[in-house]
């Protein structure tokens, strides 16, 4: 067992893409933790499939670095405002925080959220200054960004005189100024080492454990993560676990794990101070206490985000049904969503009227679309509605989540991206230029107004535009036509195979999503249409076969591209009488009700319903 001042327990922030993950791998490989012939994988902390292909780092994980005879426990944070859950929590594990700041981007929305809840929870900043080879670095723009930026977030005196690292990650460099680059991690370690506080909890109290973190494990169940905040905790104990309900239940802690790299490793025994997880304790569950069994102290309870998005969850009702996916009952799809739960503090599920769907509530579209994606991924099929965000009633007012959105355009599309803002009741509060062309736009938006606003928008900046949003605050609600989809679509009205003839046919009437070949089904969306309303269209429709020869038969025929959608864009797209379709192969849109005399009918009750109320 370290010695307690030897022991330093720190979070890692940054924004998406700031080069967290890589200065992580850096520490790690510097650290002599891996073996000579040992491969290590790039990116060691993301450790789920999705997380390597986007980029992103969704669950928190730790990992141990022994530097000298120092152990630091370092926990990453995901850097999504969605994943405000996670952060909340991580920052009850930890006495200090690294900012790892990009040298030429600066402060970001993202970076503002988590740092936000660190200086909340009173921890002392490390700002690493990364990528500091860039050759449009500009990192004594980027410190005065963050102090302005700990100012602004209501920093105390220490906190604001905090220690800066210059760094390339890629490079594996660092020094304590912007221009002596040492070939090493040796500035980023004695930092650490210098400036966080090490743990001051006693090992002779009674134990204290906060569950933060939850893992789950086929042999072992569930596996809770924390940091003990007093005495000492061994295999073997019996403690007392004390609810989230305030009862108190023994248990007996059959495996005690610490962590020593990427790895864990089996302890006999941990003390005060240390991170570490504990394996046998069956109905465990985030923000419990495990204590002593003599003296069952439970702590404060974590306060966790509320969501902000929902969407209902269906069992797959369309002719291709069952075709695609391993599991496919309501029986499996409501297993899958309660045992996500498990893990997830942030995401509720509750069960419906009807047996075949359940209402899931998340941070936001990434949440929910990472839950979708894992499950596509592992065999299940589905159907969900469109997203819509959470509104409340409080004190008689009815509220919505408002989200802060900034936005780096090119100054030639700045007009554009207001206007369309504008018409989504964005309120603008800074705009700042940022030089070279570019300029940077802050709005306060209900999130309403962003679903579905991302494809629009790259459209605006052909591209090149950036934008990063956040939770700001629920606000007051700010009446209907906010956001949503202004065109209609066109609906097959066969079940079949769509033929290259039947699509350019219709090819006039709007934009479509599929390609010559693709299976189709009656009520399924196979395209936009250029103008408001939905239309009917046959795109299986085959040519007739005659012996008369076309005078312009040596004419190429030509189709448009279509527009295929990721999975995020498909939920983006959704309109309130659409369901999307998801299977391990495939993601399609569909209407709710695919007879059209049915829609038709739905559609004039509607109306009358309008017409009386």
């Amino acid at each position: 067992m370290h010695a307690r001042e030897k022991i330093r327990n720190i979070a890692i922030i940054a924004h998406v893409d700031h080069g967290k993950t890589t200065l992580v791998d850096k520490l790690l490989q510097q650290s002599g933790i891996f073996r000579e012939n040992e491969a290590i994988q790039e990116r060691a902390m993301d450790s789920n499939d999705i997380e390597r292909e986007r980029g992103i780092t969704i669950l928190a994980k730790n990992t141990a670095i022994e530097y000298k005879d120092y152990l630091i426990n370092i926990v990453d944070t995901p850097g999504h405002a969605d994943f405000g859950g996670e952060v909340e929590r991580i920052m009850k594990m930890v006495d200090g925080v690294l900012l790892v700041v990009d040298a030429f981007e600066g402060c970001m929305p993202q970076t503002k959220f988590v740092t936000r809840k660190a200086l909340e929870s009173g921890l002392h900043p490390i700002v690493v200054v990364n990528k500091i080879d860039r050759p449009n670095a500009r990192p004594e723009e980027v410190i005065d960004e963050v102090l302005d930026l700990f100012i602004e977030l209501g920093a105390s005196d220490e906190q604001l005189d905090f220690p800066v690292v210059y760094a390339s990650a890629l490079q594996g460099t660092s020094s304590l100024t912007a221009d002596n680059q040492q070939p090493n991690m040796e500035a980023i370690y004695e930092t650490i080492v210098g400036r966080t506080p090490a743990p001051t909890e006693s090992v002779t109290d009674p134990l204290q454990f906060l569950v933060t973190l939850m893992d789950y494990n086929e042999y072992m169940g569930r596996i809770a993560i924390g940091r003990i905040n007093r005495g000492v905790i061994r295999q073997g104990q019996a403690v007392a676990v004390c609810t989230r309900e305030g009862n108190v239940k023994q248990a007996r802690i059959e495996k005690l794990f610490g962590f020593q790299g990427l790895k864990r490793v089996e302890v006999e025994e941990a003390g005060a101070g240390d991170i570490v997880a504990i394996a046998g304790i069956k109905d465990i569950n985030i923000g419990e206490t495990i204590a002593d069994l003599a003296n069952p102290e439970a702590l404060p309870v974590l306060e966790i985000d509320e969501p902000t998005l929902q969407m209902t969850f269906l069992v797959n009702n369309s002719p291709f049904a069952g075709k695609e996916g391993k599991f496919v009952t309501s029986r499996k799809i409501r297993e899958r969503l309660y045992k996500e739960v498990e893990t997830d503090v942030s995401l509720r599920v509750e069960d419906t009227d009807s047996p075949d769907a359940f209402v899931v509530s998340g941070r936001g579209e990434l949440h929910l679309g990472i839950l979708i994606e894992n499950m596509r991924r592992e065999g299940y099929e589905m159907q969900v509605s469109k997203p819509e965000v959470i509104i409340k009633e409080i004190d008689g007012e009815k509220m919505e989540p408002i989200e802060r959105l900034i936005i780096d355009v090119p100054e030639e599309n700045m007009g554009a991206v207001m206007e369309s803002l504008g018409s989504r009741k964005a309120e603008m509060i800074n705009m700042t230029n940022n030089g070279m062309g570019s300029v940077r736009l802050e709005f306060l938006i209900p999130a309403r107004g962003l679903i579905g606003y991302r494809t629009h928008f790259l459209t605006l900046t052909r591209g090149y535009g950036v934008m990063n949003h956040a939770f700001e605050k629920y606000g007051p609600y700010l009446g209907a036509g906010v956001g949503g989809r202004h065109q209609g679509v066109l609906i097959s009205t066969e079940n079949g195979t769509s033929t290259l003839y039947g699509i350019l046919s219709v090819e006039d009437r709007g934009i479509l999503f599929l390609m010559p070949g693709a299976e189709v089904y009656e009520g399924m969306i196979v395209g936009e249409h250029t103008r408001d309303t939905d239309i009917v269209v046959n795109i299986c429709k085959e040519k007739a076969v005659n012996n008369i020869r076309s005078a312009t038969k040596e004419e190429t025929v030509r189709m448009k591209t279509p527009r295929l959608f990721s999975l995020e864009a498909a939920l983006e797209y959704l309109n309130d009488d659409e369901y999307c379709e998801i299977t391990p192969k495939s993601i399609r849109l569909r209407k709710k009700l695919l007879n059209r005399g049915e829609r038709e009918r739905a559609e004039k009750q509607r109306k009358n319903a309008e017409v009386n109320s």
